[in-house]
């Protein structure tokens, strides 16, 4: 299962908020839903991350075992 909880830490130490990405960047408020509840998006949508946050996907998201995601 993918967990995005790299992105929320990323976000904050690059202060980029929920708020500039729809705002600024016209996110669709729906992907960041997606996002929040580790759901599937397009690998477009990370590359547009990347490309704001000035980061890889490795700050963006990781792989976690399904047993262990409640413990992220």
């Amino acid at each position: 299962m993918i967990s995005y909880e790299p992105l929320w830490k990323t976000m904050a130490e690059r202060h980029v908020s929920q708020y500039a990405l729809i705002h600024k960047y016209n996110f669709d408020p729906h992907t960041l839903q997606r996002l929040r509840e580790n759901k599937s998006i397009t690998v477009y949508t990370i590359e547009r991350l990347c490309s704001i946050l000035n980061c890889t996907p490795n700050d963006i998201f990781t792989f976690a075992d399904e047993t262990n995601i409640s413990n992220l």
